[in-house]
C-alpha cells in the first residue's frame, strides 16, 4: 500500500512542466544504509512517545540520556519548541547543533529559524546538513537530509531522498507522514491521503497522520476531516494543528464561538503560534474588528519579523467569505514582510483571477512559479491561462462572455441571450446594477472549470461558481446530455452577482444560494424543484435543520443539495413577505459587516427565532401533505409487493400512500393487467406529481403505453413527466419522435426546445426546431437554430447551408443566403435545392 502511493507520488511530482525549474544546486547522492545503532533506536523510540502523545515520557527518557547527545537534544528541543519555549528550544538544540551539523538536533534548529524569520541563520543550518549528503548512510539519517532539502525548497532532491529511505523502511510510519506532508504543501491531496494511510495502515496511534489525514480531506469531506482531527487530539492534544483546523470548519459552519474556542484550545499548547494568532487575526478582520486584528498581527510579528502568515491567513479566509479584492490586498501584504513567500504568490494569483484580473494573475503565478516549480495550483493556473488564450470573446452590454473556440459558434447565441435577459431581469428585481465588467467563462472540460475555480480538478458535483464579477461553468459539452440544464446553471450564477455585490461579499452562503435557485425557480418553475421530493423525505424524518444552522448543511456531501434547496425555500418566504425590497435591503444590512440577527431586525424588523416559526408552519402546510404521502405504512413490506393480488390489495388498503401505489402499479403491470396498473399509477401521479425519472409515475406509464402501442397516452405521460423533470433529454427525444410522427407541431416544438436546451450540440434536433421556427415565420429562432445546426455538424451539410440559406433570404439577408447557396454547391454541385434557392436570389436582385 505504501509503496503503490509513493510510486504514484514519484509520478505526480516528476511531470516534465516541473523539470524546467532550475534547482539552486545539486544536492549529493547519500549512500543508504540498514544499519541504526542505539542512538537512532533510541530516537525512533522517543519520536515514537510524542507520536503517541506521551510527550513526558519521551522528554524523560531524553533527559536520561548522555549530557550533549544531538539526538536527546533534537527531542527536547522539539518539545519546547512546539509549547513556544522558543529561547529553551534555542538553548537546547544549539550547542548540540554547532558540536553534530548534521544531526537531528541540527535539523530541528534549522527548522525553527526559519519559523522565527532567521532565514539565512536557518538556511546555513540546513546547508551545512545537506552538504554531508555522501556520509549519511541509515534511513534515518537520509530521511532528516530529505526534511532538510524540503525545508530548503528543493523538492525534487527531497521526493528522490524520500523514495530511497522508502525502499528501506516502507512500512515507517515516519516515513509515509513525511511523504503526505510534502504532497499536501504541493496541493496533491489525493496521494497524501494515501500516505497518511499508509502510516495509520502501520500504527494506528500515528497522530500526526491523523492531524495530516484531517487536512486532506478538509475541502472534500469536512466531517470525515473534523472525525480525523478529533482522533489526532485524542492521541496528543498538544498537536496545534487539528486544533486549527476544527477552528476552520467551524468557521465555514458560521460556529464563530466554537472556532474560537478551537483557536484558544491551540494557543494554549503554543501561546506564540504564528499560525493560530493569524487565524485570530483572520476571524478579528472579516468581523471588523480592527484593533484586534492589528494586535494579533503585532503578535506574530514580535515572533517572525517577517511572518507574511500574519497577513495571508486573514486573506485565505477573506477570499472564503468571497472577498477577494480585499484578500488581494492582504496577500500583497504578506509578500511586502517575506518577498520569497511562494505560496502568497500563489494565494495572491488565485485572487486576481477570482477578481477577473487575469493579466495581472498570469504575472503573479509566474513568479510564484519561479519561486516554487512544484506547487499543483500554480502550475494548474497557468496552463488554464494558457488554454484561455484560445478562448473567443464576445462582449454583450458590461458582460464579457469567452467560450471555447471549438464550441463558440454553437453556445454564442444562447449564452449571450441568457445573460442579457439574466442582468436585465436581475437588475430590474434587485434595482442594481451590479459593478463590471461580469465576465462569464463557460469550459467544455469539467476539470478546467475546477481548476479556474479552486485551483485543482475534481469538484464533481459542481457545476458552476460566482465570485462576485466574475461567473464561471461547464458547458454542456462537460457531461454527458441530460446531466444538468446549463441554462439553469447559468442564470444561477449570475443571480450571486446581485446578492454578493449587493452585501459587498459578506452575505452567508445560505442567503447566496438560496436566492439563486429561488431565481432560476422565477425563470421555470421546475428548474428550482429537483430536490422537492429528497426534501420531503428529509421533511418527514424530521432531519430539515434550523436556518441558524443552515450554512453546515452546505459543508456535508450528503446534504448540500437539500441545504440548496432549503434555503431557496426561506428567500422564497423572505421575498412574499417583504417582496424584493426587503430581500435587497437584507443584502445591504449584510454589507453593512451586521450579523444575521442584526440584519434581520434591521431590514425586516424580525428575528431569526420569528423567521424559523414562520418557515416551520410554511413547510408544514407545503410538505405536510407530501410527506404523508411518500411514508411507507408500517405493516408494508414494499419488496414483497410483487404478486397480483397483493398489489391490489395493498392499493386498495393505502390509497393515501405514494409507495404503496407506485411498487403495486409495477407488480400489476408485470402480471398484466393494464387497466389496474394505471389506475394505481395516476393515483401515485396525483399524490407526488412532481416525481421525476424512468422510474416516477409518468415515466412508468409512458413505458407501458409506448409497450401497448398507445403513441397518444404516451406523449400525455411523457408531457407531463417532462413538466418537472427539466434535464430528461431522452424523454424530450422520445416525445419529439412521437409527436412528430401524429403530426402534432406545437408537441414538437416543446419537445425539440427542451432537447437544444439540454444537448445544443444534436444537429437534428436544432434542424428540426429550426423548420418548425421557419414554419411560424420566426426568424431569428429559425436563423439561431440553422446555424447551430451547422456549426454542430450535421450529417447533411448541404442541406443545412440551405436551410441557413432560405431563412436568410426570408429575412432579407440576399448576400448571406447567396453564401450559404454557394456552399452547398460546393458540396453538392447538382444538388436542386441549392440551385432553386440560388436562382431566386439572383432573380431578386
Amino acid at each position: 500500500m505504501a509503496r503503490l502511493g509513493l510510486c504514484a507520488l514519484a509520478a505526480a511530482l516528476a511531470v516534465p512542466a516541473l523539470a524546467q525549474t532550475p534547482r539552486p544546486r545539486q544536492i549529493p547522492q547519500a549512500q543508504a544504509a540498514q544499519a541504526g545503532g542505539e542512538d537512532q533506536q533510541f530516537f525512533q523510540t522517543a519520536t515514537r512517545l510524542v507520536a503517541h502523545g506521551q510527550r513526558e515520557q519521551a522528554a524523560r527518557l531524553a533527559r536520561a540520556r548522555r549530557a550533549g547527545d544531538p539526538s536527546a537534544a533534537e527531542i527536547l528541543g522539539r518539545l519546547a519548541a512546539d509549547r513556544g519555549d522558543y529561547d529553551g528550544a534555542l538553548a537546547v538544540l544549539g550547542p548540540a547543533a554547532r558540536a553534530r551539523s548534521t544531526s537531528e538536533a541540527a535539523l530541528e534548529l534549522g527548522l525553527l529559524q526559519l519559523t522565527l524569520g532567521r532565514k539565512a541563520e536557518g538556511r546555513d543550518t540546513l546547508t551545512r546538513i545537506v552538504d554531508a549528503a555522501p556520509a549519511f548512510r541509515t534511513a534515518g539519517e537520509v530521511l532528516r537530509l530529505a526534511r532538510a532539502a524540503r525545508a530548503l525548497g528543493e523538492f525534487q532532491a527531497a521526493r528522490s531522498l524520500l523514495l530511497e529511505v522508502d525502499r528501506l523502511a516502507r512500512e515507517d510510519p515516519v516515513v509515509n507522514t513525511a511523504w503526505g506532508d510534502l504532497l499536501l504543501e504541493k496541493y496533491n491531496r489525493s496521494e497524501a491521503e494515501r500516505s497518511f494511510q499508509a502510516a495509520l495502515a502501520a500504527d494506528p496511534q500515528w497522530a500526526p497522520a491523523h492531524a495530516g489525514l484531517a487536512r486532506t480531506l478538509a475541502e472534500d469531506n469536512p466531517p470525515a476531516a473534523a472525525a480525523e482531527a478529533a482522533k489526532a487530539l485524542a492521541i496528543d492534544a498538544a498537536l496545534v494543528d487539528p486544533h486549527l483546523l476544527l477552528a476552520e470548519l467551524a468557521l465555514d459552519n458560521d460556529r464563530d464561538a466554537d472556532a474560537t474556542q478551537a483557536v484558544e484550545a491551540a494557543l494554549a499548547v503554543n501561546p506564540k503560534s504564528q499560525d493560530a494568532r493569524a487565524l485570530l487575526a483572520a476571524m478579528a478582520y472579516v468581523d471588523g474588528r480592527t484593533a484586534d486584528f492589528d494586535v494579533e498581527v503585532a503578535r506574530v510579528l514580535a515572533v517572525n519579523p517577517a511572518g507574511g502568515v500574519a497577513y495571508r491567513v486573514p486573506g485565505e479566509l477573506a477570499a472564503r467569505r468571497y472577498r477577494f479584492d480585499e484578500a488581494a490586498a492582504l496577500a500583497r501584504k504578506a509578500i511586502a514582510l517575506d518577498p520569497d513567500d511562494a505560496r502568497a504568490y500563489a494565494d495572491l494569483g488565485m485572487h486576481l483571477m477570482r477578481t477577473g484580473d487575469e493579466t495581472e494573475a498570469r504575472r503573479v503565478l509566474e513568479h510564484a512559479f519561479a519561486l516554487d516549480g512544484y506547487n499543483v495550483v500554480t502550475l494548474n493556473l497557468l496552463k488554464l491561462l494558457d488554454s484561455l488564450d484560445g478562448f473567443k470573446t464576445f462582449t454583450d452590454g458590461d458582460a464579457l462572455v469567452r467560450l471555447d473556440a471549438k464550441e463558440a459558434d454553437v453556445l454564442k447565441p444562447y449564452a449571450l441571450s441568457i445573460v442579457d435577459r439574466a442582468l436585465a431581469t436581475l437588475s430590474q428585481e434587485y434595482q442594481f446594477t451590479p459593478a463590471g465588467p461580469i465576465v462569464v467563462e463557460i469550459f467544455p472540460k469539467h476539470d478546467d472549470f475546477a481548476v479556474r475555480t479552486l485551483g485543482l480538478p475534481g469538484m464533481l458535483g459542481a457545476l458552476g461558481a460566482c465570485f462576485g464579477r466574475v461567473v464561471t461553468l461547464d458547458s454542456p459539452r462537460a457531461r454527458p446530455p441530460g446531466a444538468f440544464n446549463w441554462h439553469a446553471t447559468l442564470w444561477h450564477e449570475l443571480a450571486h452577482v446581485y446578492t454578493l455585490q449587493l452585501s459587498k461579499q459578506r452575505v452567508p452562503r445560505w442567503l447566496t444560494e438560496g436566492a439563486s435557485v429561488y431565481e432560476e425557480g422565477r425563470v421555470h418553475a421546475e428548474w428550482a424543484r429537483d430536490m422537492e421530493v429528497p426534501f420531503a423525505h428529509w421533511y418527514l424524518r424530521g432531519e430539515v435543520p434550523k436556518i441558524a444552522d443552515l450554512n453546515a448543511g452546505f459543508t456535508k456531501p450528503d446534504t448540500i443539495a437539500l441545504a440548496y434547496f432549503q434555503a431557496s425555500l426561506v428567500v422564497g418566504q423572505i421575498v412574499d413577505a417583504h417582496g424584493y425590497a426587503g430581500l435587497r435591503a437584507l443584502l445591504q444590512a449584510y454589507g453593512g459587516g451586521l450579523d444575521t440577527e442584526q440584519a434581520l431586525q434591521k431590514a425586516l424588523g424580525t428575528s431569526l427565532d420569528a423567521l424559523q416559526a414562520g418557515f416551520d408552519r410554511r413547510l408544514a402546510t407545503r410538505f405536510g401533505p407530501l410527506a404523508r404521502a411518500l411514508a411507507v405504512p408500517d405493516d408494508v413490506k414494499l419488496a414483497e409487493v410483487r404478486d397480483e393480488t397483493t398489489a391490489r390489495d395493498l392499493a386498495a388498503k393505502y390509497p393515501g400512500s405514494y409507495p404503496v401505489q407506485l411498487a403495486a402499479g409495477r407488480a400489476l403491470a408485470a402480471a398484466g393487467d393494464r387497466a389496474a396498473a394505471f389506475d394505481a399509477l395516476e393515483r401515485a401521479a396525483t399524490l407526488v406529481p412532481m416525481a421525476t425519472g424512468s422510474d416516477s409515475p409518468h415515466g412508468v406509464m409512458a413505458a407501458l403505453a409506448l409497450k401497448a402501442g398507445d403513441r397518444a397516452r404516451a406523449m400525455q405521460e411523457l408531457r407531463a413527466l417532462l413538466t418537472h423533470d427539466h434535464t430528461n433529454v431522452d424523454a424530450a427525444r422520445e416525445l419529439a419522435r412521437l409527436a412528430g410522427q401524429a403530426g402534432d407541431p406545437a408537441l414538437v416544438w416543446f419537445a425539440e426546445e427542451r432537447v437544444v436546451t439540454l444537448d445544443p450540440y444534436d444537429p437534428g434536433a436544432h434542424t428540426t426546431f429550426g423548420r418548425l421556427a421557419l414554419e411560424r415565420h420566426d426568424l431569428p429562432i429559425a436563423t439561431r437554430e440553422f446555424e447551430a445546426a451547422l456549426a454542430a455538424g450535421p450529417v447533411d451539410r448541404a442541406s443545412a447551408h440551405c436551410d441557413l440559406g432560405e431563412t436568410y433570404l426570408a429575412a432579407g439577408r440576399k448576400a448571406d443566403a447567396k453564401r450559404q447557396a454557394m456552399a452547398a454547391l460546393e458540396i453538392a454541385p447538382t444538388f436542386e435545392r441549392a440551385q432553386t434557392l440560388l436562382l431566386k436570389i439572383v432573380e431578386g436582385q
